[in-house]
């Protein structure tokens, strides 16, 4: 049971898949490569069943959004609870026509993960058991996660426009104020200034 580096683990992936599987990836905290999206499922089942890799664990599945190349990434992140090692793969599909194999067959986790990525991001995952929105009503409209995504100014009669929260903030500072203000004022025998604008005298 000893834990496998990222560098061998890929090794592994790529002679057994050879194109399929991309080059190293270096990151600035994972290093990651790219799995092509008609062998993912039979890769994930091989992550899975391989003794030496023995990959029981998704960890986490999610997605990022990249409009200039017209892609969307679907990133997989896997762990092996018998080995203590990890791995970390993306499948590039495009925004256009953004649909994956489920992963669901090989990791029943999968199945709230996919559908969330469903959810915000539009991405469809093909033989998924139950695909539908999780976190948004069913008749939301777009997929709030994409980077081109619009606010519509609400949802039917609740408003999604929040206030200012520099606004808040000075609000809060006045209202303080003139909190501390008050007993100083009351002690000299004088009432707070009204706050608004002056009224004048016979209007």
């Amino acid at each position: 049971m000893t834990a496998l580096s990222f560098e061998q683990v890929h090794q592994k992936l790529s002679a057994r898949f050879g194109e399929a599987i991309g080059p190293v990836q270096p990151a600035k905290k994972d290093a990651f490569c790219t799995f092509a999206p008609p062998r993912l499922v039979e890769i994930c089942r091989f992550l899975k069943t391989e003794p030496d890799l023995w990959f029981d664990f998704l960890e986490d599945l999610t997605a990022t959004d990249h409009p200039k190349q017209n892609l969307i990434k679907v990133v997989y992140h896997f762990y092996s609870y018998r080995h203590r090692h990890i791995f970390v793969a993306k499948v590039e599909v495009n925004r256009q026509d953004a649909e994956v194999d489920s992963v669901e067959p090989v990791w029943k986790a999968a199945n709230w993960m996919e559908r969330e990525v469903f959810d915000l991001f539009g991405v469809r995952f093909k033989g998924h058991s139950d695909l539908r929105r999780v976190l948004l009503p069913d008749d939301w409209i777009g997929s709030p996660l994409r980077k081109d995504y619009s606010e519509s100014g609400g949802y039917r009669d609740i408003s999604n426009v929040r206030d200012n929260p520099l606004d808040l903030y000075l609000s809060m500072d006045r209202q303080l104020k003139a909190e501390q203000a008050t007993p100083e004022l009351a002690a000299e025998g004088k009432a707070p200034a009204a706050e608004g604008p002056p009224v004048k005298s016979g209007a």
